[in-house]
C-alpha cells in the first residue's frame, strides 16, 4: 500500500471573484448553521485580506480572526459591519 501525502485546503484560496462568494456564503446560509456562517465569513474575510476587512470594519484584526474562526461567536452587529465592509449585502427571501 502506498502511502498518500495531503495537503491542507483552504476555501480562501478559491474564492477568487464577488460570485464565488456570494454562492459560497448563500450556501452556508441555506444550512442555517451560525457557525458555518461565521467561518465561511472568516474564509471571505481572509481571501480579501484581513487587515483590510477590519479596518474597513473598524474592527482589530486579531479580534476579528477569533470572531470569524470556527469557534467564534460575533455579536450580529459584527456580523453586519463584516459582510459590508466585504461589500455583500444581506437579504430576505421566502422559503
Amino acid at each position: 500500500m502506498t502511502d498518500t501525502e495531503t495537503q491542507p485546503w483552504d476555501a480562501a484560496e478559491h474564492l477568487e471573484t464577488s460570485e464565488d462568494m456570494v454562492a459560497y456564503l448563500e450556501a452556508a446560509l441555506d444550512q442555517s448553521d451560525p457557525k458555518l456562517v461565521t467561518a465561511v465569513l472568516g474564509d471571505i474575510a481572509r481571501s480579501k485580506g484581513m487587515t483590510k476587512v477590519a479596518q474597513e470594519a473598524g474592527l482589530g484584526r486579531e479580534s476579528l480572526y477569533k470572531s470569524l474562526s470556527p469557534d467564534g461567536n460575533p455579536e450580529f452587529g459584527t456580523v453586519l459591519r463584516v459582510v459590508r465592509a466585504l461589500g455583500l449585502r444581506l437579504r430576505a427571501a421566502t422559503l
